[in-house]
């Protein structure tokens, strides 16, 4: 029998003027908003968002950059302002390690946050886990809060403005989280909550496959698409509710071996140059290789080669045996290594990065 538990699903408003929404949403929890967020986020989202909380007549009582990345010393300046500490609610606006370091500032100090993702890069802005980093862009680890952010702003006017390699490396991103779950859940015995999300986990990948070529193309025209929606929804929401199913301090099947790869890639100056969900991506085809799923591994080379993303090591800044050999090395000693149904092997590890890159090459190769 299942001790006591509670699961916290996300709340979300969606659209073109979805910042219109904050009075009815925020007012419930206090008057008192602090709004910490990225530095160019806030360029682009505060011009609309904060007199949106003034016509809601709701208080600002700070405006935070909080940095560059979700680091411990980040969070624990969050945590020190006046004006966070003085909020009734924070509000965090930027992208997913805006979102992560302001999910735990929010959750060390007892605090309700909800989050204006400026950005469709990864799920950070409903999910209660966090990933921080250390200073050196390596994993630091994971911060596993109580309750995911109360409210999600999600304003697909702002998402639509921002950077476009953030949007082309969120579909990879998101493409990890069916495969994933469902490697990382086979032949366990789930109770309710994870088998709740290993089946909603299903309905992450075929949406990306179907319109992510059609929602980059949308994205690069600025047209406000359904293509483009239905895959910022995927990316933000859909692989949110399935990490909060999946992931708790007695369980953990929220991903395995493509963020294992991504995770271990840290280690490598090089990769530093590459985004999160761009790794992923390679790292879904070496979960894909190493599992033997062969069929869905040539549909996943053709989704990557269709909108470039990466299916070769080089790609990703990965040219010799020696950073491939450190890579593998650290993923070792990662908890995504041992999150599938037995621990990782490394010989097989190896093989399969190897069999992705020699696939990959031959992709391009062909289409050159």
């Amino acid at each position: 029998m299942q001790p006591n538990y509670s699961v916290s699903l996300p709340h979300y408003s969606v659209g073109p003027e979805a910042y219109s929404l904050v009075g009815d949403i925020i007012r419930p929890y206090g008057t008192r908003v602090a709004v910490v967020g990225g530095e160019t986020a806030m360029t682009k989202a505060n011009p609309s968002l904060l007199p949106a909380l003034e016509a809601a007549g709701l208080t600002v009582t700070d405006v935070h950059v909080y940095g560059h990345d979700s680091t411990v010393a980040n969070v624990e300046a969050i945590k020190a302002r006046s004006g966070v500490r003085n909020a009734d609610v924070i509000l965090a606006v930027g992208g997913g390690r805006c979102c992560d370091a302001v999910k735990t500032a929010a959750d060390m100090m007892g605090k309700p946050v909800m989050t204006c993702p400026t950005v469709a890069s990864n799920c950070a802005p409903v999910s209660a886990i966090a990933v921080l980093y250390k200073e050196d862009g390596s994993l630091h680890g994971y911060h596993f809060g109580k309750a995911c952010p109360a409210h999600c702003f999600i304003n697909t006017s702002v998402i639509m403005d921002s950077p476009e390699p953030l949007f082309w490396a969120g579909l990879g991103d998101a493409l990890s989280k069916q495969i994933e779950v469902l490697y990382c859940t086979r032949g366990k015995h789930l109770f309710h909550t994870p088998l709740l999300g290993a089946q909603l986990a299903c309905a992450c990948q075929e949406p990306l496959l179907q319109f992510g070529r059609q929602a980059l193309d949308d994205f690069r025209a600025k047209t406000m698409s359904d293509a483009f929606t239905e895959c910022v929804l995927d990316i933000i929401v859909s692989t949110g509710v399935v990490s909060n199913l999946v992931t708790h301090t007695e369980y953990y099947y929220n991903s395995s071996l493509a963020h294992c790869f991504y995770n271990a890639s840290m280690v490598l100056p090089s990769a530093h140059a590459h985004l999160h969900g761009e790794v992923v991506s390679f790292g879904n085809l070496v979960l894909l290789a190493y599992d033997g799923q062969d069929e869905l591994l040539e549909r996943f080379l053709d989704f990557n080669t269709s909108i470039g993303l990466p299916v070769t090591l080089a790609q990703i800044g990965i040219t010799t045996d020696e950073q491939l050999m450190k890579l593998v090395s650290a993923a070792e000693h990662i908890k995504e290594w041992s999150t599938g149904p037995e621990p990782a092997v490394r010989e097989q590890f190896v093989a399969a990065i190897r069999k992705v890159d020699t696939l990959g090459a031959a992709r391009l190769a062909a289409a050159a």
